[in-house]
């Protein structure tokens, strides 16, 4: 792998995303929103128990459910929106939202616009791999992230009009960014 990968390692603490076996039926708008229902009130109550403000918005796109935690300027809803706090948040909801429903959840978990901040943080990580080829390396590979982020580089690089692959297994599955 290049040094992009050690330039960004403190940037890739987003959540795991463990996809479901492909055989899986994609859940119905009906299961996104009761998902949806049951990390809202999940993260309601964590964040009572903490005493910190904020409001939950709940929407369903691209068969998951997100929920978002936002609050205004000056509120103590920060202290949650680090990406490695982030990440932790959003595995304990979906266990909490699997043990309701006895199914897996994909749900996606934003605070304070923590989704937005780590797009720009890919797009400035695919930026420097791109720079890389550029100055005449024949690939760039990226460290390893959740697929939902995979998924996020591969668009920005094909925004960019270059090609990317994602290789490896499981937790260690990265991409790697070649010219078109």
């Amino acid at each position: 792998m290049t040094d992009v990968q050690t330039d960004a390692d403190a940037a890739t603490a987003d959540a795991i995303d463990h996809s479901p076996v492909a055989d899986e039926a994609t859940p119905s708008v009906a299961d996104l929103d009761r998902e949806g229902d049951i990390a809202a009130d999940y993260i309601e109550e964590l964040l009572d128990i903490a005493d910190i403000d904020g409001d939950i918005d709940i929407d369903t796109r691209n068969g998951r459910a997100y929920i978002s935690v936002n609050a205004e300027d000056g509120a103590n809803l920060q202290v949650l929106s680090k990406p490695d706090t982030v990440a932790a948040l959003q595995e304990l909801t979906r266990l909490a939202v699997q043990n309701k429903t006895g199914q897996f959840s994909r749900l996606i978990l934003d605070i304070a616009g923590s989704r937005d901040a780590r797009q720009a943080e890919l797009a400035q990580l695919v930026d420097r791999a791109i720079a890389k080829l550029e100055e005449g390396a024949a690939e760039a590979s990226l460290p390893p992230m959740s697929s939902y982020e995979r998924k996020l580089v591969h668009d920005i690089v094909s925004e960019r009009g270059y090609v990317s692959t994602s290789h490896g297994e499981g937790r260690e599955r990265y991409t790697v960014i070649t010219a078109a």
